[in-house]
Parts: C-alpha cells; structure tokens; sequence
C-alpha cells in the first residue's frame, strides 16, 4: 500500500476555483450571473474571470498577494472570488457598511496589492486612505456601473478596462500548489473584541462549500438571490457553491423588501441565504405569502422560535444553521426530521431554532467544559462551550500569533458560544460566554429571554445584557424596540406587561428587573446588535424597584443556602 505514489492523475489540490472550469464547460450557456438588465452565462463568467486574473499578474500581483475590494453584491465582485485566487491572490471582501476609519484598520492590517472600490464608495476609500503612508498605499480600480457608467474615477484604472485588456494567452491561471494556500482573507464582526484577520485555505474552502451544498439540499440549477452580502464569509461560500451547481446568482445592490421581493417574481428565486434581521424586512412589507416556496439559509445570530413562525407563513421554508468567520461560514446545520413534520408550529419552530449538527467538512463538533475538555452530557440543560475540529477551520488569524494560542485548545478550535446538547444530539446555542447573565450564583441565557420576549405580539426587537443588582450581583436588562403599530400608539404595551408576560414563560429568576424600550437596537456594521454599548448603557442602570429585595421563590435553593453563609 505504502508504496503507491500519488501522481499528477489522482491527486490534485482542493479548491473552489476548479468549479468554474467545470461550469463553463458542463453549463456554458446557462445563466451564471444577473444584475439589473445586465445578464452574463458561464462561458462568459469564465472568460471575464480568465482577462481578470491575467490583468492582475500583468499588475505584478503574485502568490499570497492581497488583493481588496469594497464593494456591494454585483457581478465584479463575484467574478473576483474566482479571478483572484486564479493569479494565485488572496481576496479580501470588505464590509461595505463600515466607515472610513473601520474600512482603513483592515487595509493597514491585510496590506493589499490592490484596492477595488465600487463607485458608489469611492469616497469611503479615499477617506479610508488618507491615513495609510504613500508607501503602502494600494493600487486603486474603480468598479463603475456596468449598465450605466457614472465616469467616477480614483486614479487611472477602471476594472471594465482591466478585464478587456487582460490576456489569458500570456498570463494562465497560476495552479494551486498546495490545498493549504490561503484563498481568501475575512474581517471578524468584532461583537466582543476588535476585528480579527481570518485566513481560509483552498481545501478548507472547498469542503465547506460542498458539504453545505449538500447539507441544505441544493439540486442542480438553483437561482440564488444575494440577500446575504458576499463580505459575509465570501457568501457563506456560495459564491463559489453557485457555480459547482449550475446555478445563477441574481444580485441586489441593497437587500430592501421592494428588491427581493421583485427578483424572487422576476427570476423564480429558488434559494437565498439571510440574517434574522432580514426577516423583519420581509414581514414589514407586509406582502401576501409566496406562489412558490423559497429555501432560506439562516443564521449570523440564533433566530427566535416566534420569528421563524411568522417567516415560514409566508412562504419562505427556512434552514438554520450555525456559523462564524473563522468556521469558513456554517459550522452546524439543523437538519430537518420528516416526524417533525406532524408537530403543531409553534413546536417545529423552537426545533428549527436550535443549531443542529456538525457540518459535514468538519471531523468533529462538540460542547465542553473548558476545564476539563469532557463532553457535556446530552440533557439539553448542563452549559459548555462549542468547540469544532476539520479542515474548514480557519488557517488562522492573520499576524496575530496571541490570537492563534488563545483561540485552539487541545487539538480543537474554541468558538467562545455557550450551549448545549440535546437527546437526540442537537446543539442548541444558549449564550456568547461573554454574554452569559450570572445571578446569584446561576447562570441566565440571554438568548433564552429573548426568544420568550419575542413571543410578544408587541416585540419587534431585544437584546437582554446583565445590570447590576444589589441582592443578587446580576440581573438581566431587557432592550426592546416595538413594532410600528404598537409604538406608534395604537396599542399601549407597558415595561409591566413585557415583565408579567416573561414571568408566565420562564423560572422568575430569569426574569428581566428591568425593560428599556427604544427605537432601534445598536448595530455594528455587520447588522449583529451591539451588546457590549448595551451592557455599557446598562451598568448605568437599577432594577424596578419592587424587584431590588423581593426574594424569588423560584431560583434553587442550592443558591439561597450558598447566599445565606455569605
């Protein structure tokens, strides 16, 4: 056995760049990208993929080069997941919603080669600029519009230019050394610390992006609506995974309700991945229910049972996985059991809430007590920490070795998400550790209080953080925004009704002391609210006054005795 070699016929190193050959030679003619009335096949994609990457080895990009792009969902965007990477770069989708100085950290940090701006974000990126030395400053391209173009310029380059001018002939797609060759370059969100570098590899791509392919059940010719923006780990890889099936990717600049709603009826959407977020977007239009069912991949934040209730009455039949940036996206996936099917909604929904099971590009998905590294045992009830192992794990934080030492632990990567275990081997999310209330002892689920607040007819939005509590160190603080008819005075829900209304769905200990309505939760620039400037905003806070003292006949006695030697 030991001495068969592997040889240029039967090993060849993963990547998701292969996918595109492939398309343009088994789906030439087929649709592969529409925007507007601009319309592309995959023997077009292909060809515009090839002059880019030539046109960027003319500009003396090489291997491990960074090359950046700040840009919303279009076809110059998705074409530079596969050209880069063919010049043997490394791309890097920058978050269009960060501002001059968030968008000018990451480009001091990742060091590109180039900078591709859209036209509409030129001026984000000269302002972003102004503050990076001459001699790192990036070569500019100006992404203008294809159907319209605006003449904006920042330097001399254009990228329709680029693309016509670049020469396959002279300058091949450069292979893939080894699968371990860094593909793509991501931002964390920095929810809880500042933004991180991560770095896919080739092989790591490519696994995530089959194994979601087949974890969600994508059939051949799917048209995928970008709802989900590309920055968010490179698509949650369907923008390569598009490809791999055939498919056409129909872009929106901007997801609004009027924009989705328009491409689902004009193209036959079939897929779409988004944010809970954009659940309320599409609730809000207040649309009648969908001729033909849509898939919808969801994630980025543990959507409420109630949510995916009302979303799924519309037609949209949603898959929830579990994910972060340095998982290469989806790392869990709730696969669906057909008995689940007979069980009244509301029930289907708290299942399809959890996160599920492993992805399939991973060896291993657990949750653990860091302390010991043993499994927790699976009662859905005894708190541990998701850790994760495989091959789609991240290569590891760009030129942050503190970072790397922090983040693996004994032979697996540490997520820093508090959960646990069911019966039947689902994981359900229960907390970031760092947002885990601790009251007297016991630990709160600040994502459990949520998703019974959410159960409101009234509740548009919440977050629950800890506040200070004299009796009991921590006590949860409840942020809500109300839906439009209910804020705006046609029905009056007061903090009294949101606390006798948790007190009916939860243990009292759970209870918030104290609800804050406002208008609209804070976000960062990924649509993930903001906890840390609530807990902030929190500390400055008290509990109800009826609460500060009241004993709680509910919390353990375990507690109480700890308390009364205290």
């Amino acid at each position: 056995m030991d001495k068969l070699p592997k040889r240029d016929a039967n090993y060849v190193p993963l990547s998701p760049v292969t996918f595109l050959p492939r398309a343009a030679a088994v789906y030439a003619d087929r649709t592969s990208v529409v925007c507007g009335r601009t319309v592309f096949t995959w023997r077009q994609t292909h060809d515009r993929c090839l002059r880019l990457s030539a046109a960027l080895q003319a500009l003396a990009v090489s291997r491990n080069d960074v090359v950046s792009v700040l840009a919303p969902n279009s076809p110059a965007l998705y074409e530079m997941h596969f050209a880069v990477p063919m010049a043997g770069a490394v791309i890097n989708a920058i978050n269009t919603r960060l501002d001059a100085a968030g968008v000018a950290a990451i480009l001091k940090h990742a060091a590109p080669k180039l900078l591709f701006v859209d036209y509409q974000y030129t001026r984000v990126a000269t302002d972003a600029l102004k503050s990076i030395t001459a001699a790192s400053l990036p070569l500019l391209v100006v992404i203008d519009d294809i159907e319209a173009p605006t003449g904006v310029r920042v330097g001399e380059l254009e990228y329709e230019k680029l693309v016509a001018r670049g020469d396959p002939a002279r300058h091949p797609p450069r292979d893939v050394l080894d699968e371990w060759d860094a593909v793509a370059l991501n931002y964390t969100s920095g929810t809880t610390s500042a933004p991180k570098g991560v770095v896919y590899s080739h092989r790591g791509a490519y696994l995530s992006t089959v194994g979601l392919l087949l974890q969600w059940g994508v059939g051949h010719e799917p048209v995928y609506l970008w709802s989900l923006p590309m920055f968010h780990c490179n698509g949650w890889t369907f923008t390569w995974g598009v490809a791999a099936r055939g498919g056409a990717n129909v872009c929106v600049r901007a997801p609004t309700a009027d924009a989705m709603y328009s491409a689902i009826a004009d193209h036959g959407v079939t897929h779409m991945c988004a944010a809970p977020v954009l659940f309320n977007v599409l609730l809000d239009a207040h649309r009648e229910p969908l001729s033909r069912a849509v898939e919808v991949l969801t994630g980025g934040a543990p959507p409420p049972a109630a949510l995916l209730e009302r979303v799924e009455r519309l037609g949209f039949h949603v898959t929830h996985a579990y994910g972060m940036t340095e998982a290469t996206g989806p790392a869990m996936v709730c696969e669906w059991r057909e008995r689940w099917d007979v069980l009244p909604a509301p029930e289907r929904a708290a299942l399809k809430a959890r996160q599920g099971v492993s992805a399939l590009s991973l060896a291993g998905a657990d949750v653990k007590d860091l302390k010991t590294m043993a499994s927790v045992p699976r009662d859905g009830a005894t708190l541990g920490e998701i850790v994760l192992r495989g091959s789609s794990v991240m290569k590891g934080y760009l030129n942050n070795p503190e970072a790397n030492e922090k983040a693996f632990k004994g032979g697996w990567f540490l997520t820093g998400d508090v959960g646990v275990v069911h019966s039947d081997g689902y994981v359900e999310i229960k907390d970031r550790s760092k947002d885990v209330i601790i009251s007297g002892g016991e630990n709160i689920s600040s994502v459990e209080v949520e998703s019974a607040l959410y159960g409101h007819p009234a509740v548009q939005e919440v977050a629950v953080v800890a506040m200070p509590h004299p009796h009991w160190g921590e006590t949860p603080c409840a942020f809500v925004a109300l839906k439009k008819e209910f804020d705006s005075g046609a029905g009056e829900v007061s903090e009294e009704e949101l606390v006798a209304f948790c007190r009916s769905k939860m243990s009292h200990f759970m209870v918030p002391r104290k609800v804050v309505f406002v208008q609209e939760l804070p976000k960062n620039a990924t649509g993930k609210v903001q906890k840390l400037a609530l807990r902030d905003r929190a500390r400055g806070l008290r509990p109800r006054a009826a609460d500060k003292k009241r004993p709680d006949p509910s919390r353990p006695a375990t507690t109480a005795a700890l308390l009364s030697k205290l």
